[in-house]
């Protein structure tokens, strides 16, 4: 049982006729969605007779004036109940926010220097470095001044500490 793959022409043929099939119920839906609206319009808005008296006309008026009123508070209605079931959807939704807990974002690792963070912190208006090392008191090196005979001769700074220790044992 090996299935044999389809051959793009045999697919290019099948998917163009799907389509033409698609094409005519998207056309048939069309016309009778025309054919609704056009039922509905001669059920509820009938032909005006125009012929008759200046009080047919004007009776005819009030009916017309009655039946957009009604429409408007039927659209006010509609309205209403849309602005309540929206504002539960949005009382829901804040539920179950707080059912769930609020979940923190991850913290990204960001690379900045003290100076870039302060000036964030505080804002451009003030001007704050942290470069800690201008702050600090210059300190100039001494240069230790050796005694030259420690240079010199080293029995003779070994004889002198010799006599420094008998003069402790003296003691």
């Amino acid at each position: 049982m090996s299935e044999k793959k389809m051959t793009s022409s045999r697919r290019h043929h099948l998917k163009s006729l799907i389509l033409q099939i698609a094409m005519t119920w998207i056309e048939d839906e069309k016309k009778e969605l025309i054919a609704a609206k056009a039922a509905y319009m001669a059920e509820n808005c009938p032909a005006p007779s125009l012929g008759g008296d200046q009080a047919a006309l004007m009776e005819l008026c009030k009916k017309l004036h009655a039946t957009i009123d009604k429409l408007d508070e039927e659209r006010y209605d509609a309205e209403a109940k849309v602005q309540k079931a929206d504002k539960e959807i949005e009382d829901l939704n804040i539920k179950v926010v707080d059912l769930r807990g609020v979940k923190k974002p991850a913290l990204k690792k960001v690379r900045m220097s003290a100076d870039s963070m302060l000036a964030a912190l505080l804002g451009s208006k003030h001007k704050v470095t942290m470069d800690l090392r201008s702050n600090l008191k210059q300190v100039k090196k001494e240069a230790k001044e050796e005694p030259t005979e420690a240079a010199g001769d080293w029995r003779k700074n070994i004889e002198d500490k010799a006599d420094r220790k008998k003069m402790f044992e003296a003691s």
